[in-house]
């Protein structure tokens, strides 16, 4: 799981920049540059690592409930999450 302390490094993505590439991230489908990098924001930025904890626990919970899910399913979650990276509810605070 990934931790979400705070350490001292600069960040080099913006939170929006991090949203964008989050699942392929957790899913390991970036380039290892772009991995270092969204890693670095995860330990640096509460907010998103929080997030990113967050998937990383609706993953475990679906594997363990289902251990596959069939492709439309898989489609619309990926959607879902696009969509509250975008402009869900997160935009509304």
């Amino acid at each position: 799981m990934i931790s979400w302390r705070p350490t001292m490094r600069a960040r080099k993505l913006t939170c929006h920049q991090v949203g964008k590439v989050l699942q392929a991230y957790l899913d390991g489908e970036v380039p290892d540059a772009t991995s270092r990098q969204v890693e670095l924001h995860l330990r640096a930025c509460r907010r998103c690592g929080m997030e990113a904890a967050t998937y990383e626990r609706m993953r475990s919970a679906f594997a363990e409930r289902r251990p596959e899910m069939d492709d439309e399913t898989v489609a619309r979650l990926r959607q879902f999450v696009e969509w509250l990276t975008q402009d869900g509810p997160a935009q509304r605070v």
